[in-house]
């Protein structure tokens, strides 16, 4: 009973919150950079310090901020389509 009726009416409210909580939490990785963690700005500035990228700050950039972008867009319309597919929000 709980897999067949409550767990699809649960999901259908849960659905845009639980996909803007991913998405939220994916962009506040980048804040791990301040306890040293490695993730992808930290990664960036690791490849700023190595002598062959000296001068090409923007590029870098760019590239983590796409990488960021591409992830953050696919999320959502991951969970666009889930959310056409449960009919959220139709009765």
């Amino acid at each position: 009973m709980i897999s067949l009726i409550v767990l699809p009416q649960a999901l259908r409210v849960a659905i845009p919150a639980i996909v803007g909580q991913f998405i939220g939490l994916f962009k506040d990785t980048s804040l791990l950079s301040i306890f040293a963690l490695v993730e992808l700005t930290g990664i960036a500035r690791s490849i700023l310090a190595q002598p062959q990228f000296i001068g090409r700050a923007a590029e870098v950039y760019l590239a983590v901020g796409l990488i960021y972008w591409v992830f953050c867009y696919s999320l959502s319309w991951a969970g666009r389509s889930l959310e056409q597919h449960l009919r959220v929000g139709q009765k």
